[in-house]
């Protein structure tokens, strides 16, 4: 729950999708906006009871609603919705467990997946769907800049590979140049890594 609450806010996400079928790259962004929900919240209870799970066993979870647009998209297409998400943590090891999503991420549908907390404090989603299996990590190089990376597989291959660079639109209150030297040196250490 922690890293939720870390991402509660709203976002601005930059994206390059490779497309490794076809060798070519697309770029997007979106607008993101997330809620850390108590394992009491009627969505969570609800998100458990559509998934058949003891909602007691909850930990609670978080909203998530989009807005996003792909220099790919045909006119009138558009890619928004929102999500719930709830956590069923593993008895033996909380860091570990069951992320059950009223709508996946391939798929527009509801959908139950494994998560674990890596060694790098790391979010790492692994969902199985009927035909492909998605690998998200999410991590924070600072409190205003999240990074994620994911991929989709398919037919015994990878189809899509996308990194993300999301940062948190900061009231306007927050000074400009705050906002910008909290970034600038994590900005130019992974612009070196990520070669998008």
């Amino acid at each position: 729950m922690e890293f939720f609450q870390k991402s509660s806010g709203k976002w601005r996400s930059q994206r390059t999708t490779h497309h490794l079928a076809f060798r070519r790259a697309e770029i997007g962004t979106s607008e993101i906006y997330v809620e850390a929900l108590g394992a009491d919240n009627p969505k969570v209870i609800e998100i458990c009871e559509l998934h058949e799970f003891d909602a007691a066993l909850a930990v609670g979870g978080a909203f998530v609603s989009w807005e996003s647009a792909m220099s790919w998209d045909q006119e009138g297409e558009n890619h928004e919705g929102t999500t719930v998400f709830a956590l069923i943590p593993d008895t033996d090891n909380p860091q570990s467990g069951t992320l059950l999503r009223e709508r996946g991420y391939a798929e527009i549908v509801p959908i139950a997946g494994r998560y674990h907390i890596d060694e790098e404090e790391a979010l790492v989603l692994v969902t199985d769907y009927e035909t492909m299996t998605t690998i998200e990590r999410f991590w924070f190089a600072n409190p205003n800049l999240r990074l994620r990376t994911s991929t989709v597989q398919r037919f015994g291959g990878f189809n899509t590979a996308t990194f993300c660079t999301e940062m948190r639109a900061l009231e306007e209150s927050e000074s400009e140049s705050d906002s910008v030297s909290a970034l600038t040196s994590d900005a130019i250490a992974f612009d070196a890594i990520s070669g998008w």
